[in-house]
């Protein structure tokens, strides 16, 4: 039986990660960081079926430790600090979970075992003021935002460990992706779960930043299937892993809010409080390596994937206000 250490257990990728690798016969661990209150609710399906390993990536021993307990055949990187505003507030934190942390797990490996195969979840925010379009694995980075550095930092470290120490490891450049799992801070979830809101009476108005920025958007679901093809692969490489489509803010506001029979126009206002301090226009994947080399391609279009999150949100929503 592979065995799999997932750091980020918790979050939306984690949680689709660990049900794919479970459906494939994986014994699935999951490094979670001790916390005053824990947050299990995407995992919460699963955690007859994981094995959890409390463990930090500020903290060199406790990976080392995770390591050595688990004693994984692959590793997948997927725990940072993820939102990109917060690292305008926060850009010192940022850097220690985004750059450092990501040294301190390959760190982990090179000690421990070597032969273990990494997974590093590396951004589109890296190429942020786009030096061409579509973007590919050979787009120059150019991050707009300390998320964004931190993040190139991640991923040329992991470059580094590969060519260094021999190390299986790999790095997905993965555009934006989204589930009904997304965090509520994130756009895509912040419009969805207020869709949910207006419809039923709870909310009257939805503040949002640059209505223009368009994003290639696609579906975590999909997206962590290409994470696990990338170290079944003979060779360790990098791979952008996007749809190939994008969109603005404007055409998902619209499209949520059509989904729950309702006019944006009417409800949305613009915050100017939103708005990057550098913003980044516009983000576009070329996935046709990882298409060509790993026969990965994404199944759910972004119309499905918009509307399933506001059905959820809606049918979630409703249990709220019954249940209070």
């Amino acid at each position: 039986m592979p065995k799999a250490l997932i750091t980020g257990i918790t979050g939306q990728d984690g949680s689709y990660l660990a049900e794919l690798l479970l459906g494939k016969g994986y014994q699935v661990f999951g490094a979670v960081r001790r916390a005053s209150t824990e947050n299990f609710e995407r995992i919460e399906h699963l955690k007859d079926r994981l094995t959890l390993i409390q463990a930090d990536l500020l903290d060199q021993l406790s990976l080392i430790s995770a390591i050595e307990q688990a004693e994984p055949d692959e590793v997948y990187n997927l725990a940072a600090q993820s939102f990109v505003p917060t690292s305008w507030a926060q850009p010192v934190l940022t850097g220690e979970f985004d750059a450092l942390g990501v040294t301190k797990i390959l760190e982990a490996i090179r000690l421990v075992n070597r032969k273990i195969r990494f997974y590093q979840a590396s951004s589109s925010e890296m190429f942020g003021k786009v030096q061409q379009t579509p973007q590919n694995e050979k787009t120059p980075f150019y991050p707009r935002s300390p998320y964004g550095v931190a993040k190139v930092y991640g991923h040329w470290i992991t470059v580094n460990y590969r060519e260094s120490f021999g190390i299986f490891a790999c790095s997905g450049i993965l555009f934006n992706h989204e589930s009904p799992r997304r965090g509520k801070e994130f756009v895509s979830r912040k419009i969805t779960d207020y869709v949910a809101r207006i419809k039923l009476g709870l909310a009257d108005s939805l503040p949002l930043g640059n209505m223009s920025a368009r994003r290639d958007w696609g579906f975590a679901g999909d997206y962590v299937q290409a994470m696990w093809l990338m170290l079944q692969a003979r060779e360790p490489e990098d791979f952008v892993v996007a749809s190939g489509r994008a969109h603005s803010v404007e055409d998902l506001t619209r499209a949520a809010f059509e989904r729950a029979g309702l006019d944006w126009k009417k409800y949305v206002r613009v915050d100017q409080a939103l708005v990057r301090p550098a913003e980044v226009d516009t983000l576009l994947g070329d996935a046709s390596r990882a298409k060509s080399v790993l026969g990965w391609e994404p199944t759910t279009t972004f119309e499905k994937m918009i509307a399933d999150m506001v059905d959820i949100d809606i049918a979630r929503v409703e249990r709220e206000m019954r249940n209070r």
